[in-house]
């Protein structure tokens, strides 16, 4: 269909594009065929709406001529016949309004005058349908460009979506490792504080299961699943294990891809925790400046160590689904500094 029926916006402002066409009509009319302005009127205005329309059928010829270098000669030819065809007609239909309105004794010479302004209404004719052909074409570019944005704007969305999957399907077994390993450590030497952790377990990985299959969560949902993890691994090492926590209120609605900060909260444990006999304190922080909301998730670590804890699987994936989603706009920065490891996530404050 044509695109102007489509959308009755482009109709009306192309309309109202031949107002000024139509009364340049109607002065070559008067200065040509010596009409007075009361004919030039009366003819050029149906006369006008006529070719509007008719200049229409252009659209399905630039579809069916696109531009192409290899039949350039073709096509040119074929575009100047039937603006040739376009004008030959409508000299005709203002022939045959002539003759209807001379019937009317105020009409009776429109006919012979006209007939002196046809060559001019002819040439005119041309140049409208070919003008119109030329828009249509530039139309028709802007559609194709429009077609490719949006089909590179689906293919890339589906890129990411592939690519978050993946990495979510990579985490789960991942944190359900470690998750069994505390278990396993528990279940010899205090065996109800096991068959707790299992329950709390059972509970952590059920609330994974629903969110997991979601594209983004809130911030919050984010953090209730840290807690829950971390009233786990409490279970397992008792006071060894401080939180501590401050969480900025205007950053709960953040919109997150589940299970971001669950590496970062199970590498905290694993590594910073675990690794000291006296444990320490993981903290994690939420602030808003700006457009930009920071999480910042520590842990304790051993001074001196060649290569800061936790800079395996669980970092690099949350740096790549922070590049996924946010793209140059997130940042994933990470440093072992004063016996403590530090993860900083910084991504804009709006979706």
């Amino acid at each position: 269909m044509h695109p102007f029926f489509t959308q009755s916006g482009r109709l009306g402002v192309y309309l109202l594009g031949w107002i000024p066409l139509t009364a340049i009509l109607g002065g070559l009319l008067m200065l040509a065929g010596g009409l007075s302005l009361l004919e030039a009127t009366t003819l050029s205005v149906p006369l006008g709406l006529l070719y509007a329309f008719l200049c229409l059928s252009s659209w399905y010829l630039c579809r069916a001529f696109p531009v192409d270098s290899s039949r350039l000669l073709a096509t040119a030819s074929a575009l100047a016949v039937a603006s040739i065809v376009a004008a030959s007609l409508w000299l005709l239909s203002g022939t045959t309004l002539a003759w209807s309105l001379a019937l009317l004794p105020a009409f009776a010479t429109l006919p012979d005058r006209l007939a002196r302004a046809g060559p001019v209404v002819f040439l005119l004719g041309v140049l409208l349908y070919l003008l119109v052909l030329a828009m249509h074409y530039a139309l028709d570019a802007a559609e194709k460009i429009r077609a490719e944005e949006r089909r590179a704007a689906d293919l890339k969305t589906l890129a990411r979506e592939a690519e978050l999957q993946a990495l979510r399907e990579r985490l789960n077994p991942h944190f359900l490792f470690n998750s069994l390993n505390s278990i396993a450590a528990l279940v010899a030497e205090r065996p109800e504080e096991a068959r707790s952790m299992c329950a709390l377990l059972s509970d952590f990985l059920r609330a994974t299961l629903g969110m997991s299959e979601r594209s983004s969560i809130p911030l919050r949902e984010e953090l209730a699943l840290a807690h829950r993890y971390l009233a786990v691994e409490r279970i397992r090492f008792g006071d060894r294990l401080t939180v501590s926590e401050s969480v900025d209120a205007s950053t709960l609605d953040l919109e997150v891809p589940p299970l971001l900060l669950q590496p970062l909260f199970e590498n905290a444990v694993k590594h910073g925790i675990g690794a000291s006999l006296a444990g320490g304190v993981l903290s994690f922080v939420t602030k808003r400046s700006g457009g930009r909301v920071s999480i910042v998730v520590e842990n304790p670590a051993e001074a001196g160590a060649e290569k800061p804890a936790g800079t395996g699987l669980g970092l690099a994936n949350v740096k790549r689904r922070v590049a996924a989603c946010w793209g140059d706009a997130g940042h994933v920065g990470a440093r072992l500094h004063d016996g403590r490891f530090r993860v900083e996530i910084e991504v804009p404050a709006e979706a």
